[in-house]
């Protein structure tokens, strides 16, 4: 006869309490659409990945539909180191020729995406990889930024080749894809009307698909734990109105820029909430969702 260890009832309590906790929640947020836009560090940690398609497979197993749109400028820069590809950039944007967009294609669209659809699939969730080009779920054009000369102040529009931004989102592949099963993930690339492919930024991506699927929410994971106020004391929650305040008076600065310009025009847009959230933390989609306080910042329209 073996000798079993006896139970461990705090941490059993413990347990029923977590799950009582999230019950509300389970109901609440039953049949919605969630769109996550997964990237940053936890892109590149193993453990981050998995716990991150555990949680995508919970959400779709207790009734909500998750919509996962990756990043991947990382994996696009090695990949072109590899083929002596030279990349430049403007503010932040890779500067993509017709070489560099065939590579972003199949970084993203290929390796990635599969990857991500595997890793989702083994946590026992159905993935299926698409990318903005099928069922034209995205529509872009050049996107179109201009700089101003220091010594003759005069501004001139640069050429980002290939670099798009959303014109149209036609959403009724996922409006199919929420009727079943199957979990979709989403390579940020679009299509033009001339056919081109265009390598769109992964934010704005899912903030465009966010509103255009009047989502519940848009969950954005960075490195960062959220918006910070200037004594850098995290702000968990935000209307529209005081992110503009905020952006205005330099509160918000650098790469969080762009991130909370995305998740306000989402909001706009029809998506009933925003989330800037730490992906550096395991299981942050459940800790946001399913908890009282939640974690990150959250930006609302009511």
């Amino acid at each position: 006869m073996t000798n079993q260890a006896p139970p461990d009832h705090g941490r059993l309590m413990e347990t029923a309490r977590t799950l009582a906790e999230a019950l509300p929640y389970m109901r609440q947020f039953n049949k919605n659409t969630f769109v996550v836009k997964f990237g940053g560090h936890a892109m590149g940690d193993d453990s981050l990945g998995r716990s991150f398609a555990e949680d995508i497979v919970l959400l779709k197993q207790v009734g909500i539909n998750p919509v996962v749109v990756h990043g991947g400028g990382p994996q696009i820069g090695k990949m072109l180191e590899r083929l002596n590809i030279k990349s430049n950039f403007v503010d932040g944007l890779r500067i993509t020729d017709a070489a560099t967009v065939e590579v972003v294609e199949m970084v993203l669209a290929g390796t990635i995406n599969k990857q991500l659809v595997a890793s989702i699939n083994a946590a026992g969730g159905t993935a299926v990889g698409l990318s903005g080009k099928d069922g034209r779920l995205i529509e872009a054009t050049r996107l179109k930024r201009t700089a101003r000369d220091p010594d003759s102040n005069i501004e001139k529009v640069l050429d980002l080749g290939f670099v798009g931004e959303p014109t149209k989102v036609n959403p009724h592949v996922l409006r199919v894809l929420e009727q079943s099963d199957i979990i979709p993930v989403i390579a940020p690339t679009g299509v033009g009307l001339d056919g081109n492919t265009y390598n769109i930024n992964a934010d704005t991506a899912a903030g465009a698909i966010a509103g255009a699927l009047q989502a519940s929410k848009l969950l954005m994971m960075t490195d960062v734990p959220g918006v910070l106020d200037k004594q850098k004391k995290l702000l968990n929650r935000l209307s529209p109105e005081q992110c503009e305040r905020l952006l205005a008076d330099g509160t918000i600065s650098g790469g969080m820029i762009p991130k909370l310009e995305t998740c306000l025009q989402a909001v706009r847009q029809g998506a009933k909430a925003a989330h800037i959230l730490d992906g550096r933390l395991e299981h942050v989609l459940l800790l946001e969702v399913f908890t009282e306080h939640g974690v990150g910042t959250m930006i609302t329209r009511d």
